[in-house]
């Protein structure tokens, strides 16, 4: 009898399935009243129909339930197109061309790819030695070095770039989480223009907004997206839940995400994942 040489994808699968791994979650599950940005339609999800509303001849019962929701509600990830500069998207296309109709013509959700990717870990509140920074602090390129270095990696081209500031502890308390008030701590404009100098594929923020917020000002400007979306056509994922992550030390993993694939849109929700050798 010849013994058989496993090659190619069967490979793969015998590579994953045989070693033991853990499964890390990076997003928070989406609820109704859930927080999101005002400028968005808020997460909503009732049944329709209730198992005993209608039973078949057999005696079964089903139920379903209709969502509404905007793209940029809870764990999401930007598609290129959602944020133009002086009329522009990303690659100079005229951003009122794109959206005639209704919806986008180019760069919309439906091209955002399936990811599976190095991923890093950012722990900027660990290295500053506190649970998480302060509402309106500034996330600057130094920090990220600094949490690099700590780490031991170097974001390098295609990479998901994670950066954790603590503030998803706060998730469960709209009003502070938005920080209407107090602002919201994140990456300034200098720290957005190292992590695209790398030549990532995405980046990902445990905040309501990939942007540095400060107190009182809301969502007034979006600086960080021109440079990530607009300049560098680096996707952005927002609202991620990085609590676990942290605490289970990982900074370098396998990053898995599967966008929707909503045709002209300008996100999509997600489940992102890190996988981690047990």
């Amino acid at each position: 009898m010849t013994e058989q040489t496993i090659t190619g994808p069967d490979a793969l699968l015998n590579a994953v399935v045989d070693t033991d791994v853990d499964i890390v979650e990076l997003g928070h599950p989406h609820t109704t009243g859930m927080p999101c940005s005002p400028n968005d339609p808020g997460f909503r999800m009732t049944l329709i129909r209730r198992h005993g509303d209608m039973v078949r001849p057999d005696g079964g019962s089903a139920s379903n339930e209709i969502i509404v929701t905007g793209g940029h509600v809870g764990t999401h990830v930007d598609a290129l197109l959602h944020v133009s500069h002086e009329g522009k998207l990303h690659g100079g296309i005229e951003a009122q061309e794109a959206q005639r109709g209704g919806k986008f013509s180019q760069l919309g959700a439906e091209s955002i790819p399936f990811m599976l990717r190095r991923g890093l870990l950012l722990d900027v509140a660990r290295v500053r030695g506190v649970d998480s920074l302060d509402g309106g602090q500034a996330v600057t390129e130094q920090d990220l070095r600094d949490a690099a270095d700590a780490a031991g990696v170097t974001p390098r081209r295609g990479d998901v770039v994670l950066i954790r500031t603590g503030w998803a502890r706060y998730f469960d308390d709209p009003q502070r989480y938005l920080g209407q008030q107090d602002g919201v701590p994140f990456a300034d404009v200098g720290a957005g223009r190292w992590l695209a100098a790398s030549g990532i594929a995405a980046a990902g923020a445990d905040t309501t907004a990939f942007e540095h917020i400060p107190a009182g000002k809301g969502h007034s400007v979006l600086p960080v997206h021109r440079v990530m979306l607009v300049e560098n056509g680096i996707h952005i994922i927002e609202h991620l839940d990085l609590e676990d992550a942290s605490a289970r030390g990982p900074t370098e993993f396998t990053f898995v995400m599967a966008p929707l694939r909503i045709t002209g849109g300008t996100g999509s929700p997600v489940r992102p994942v890190a996988v981690v050798a047990s």
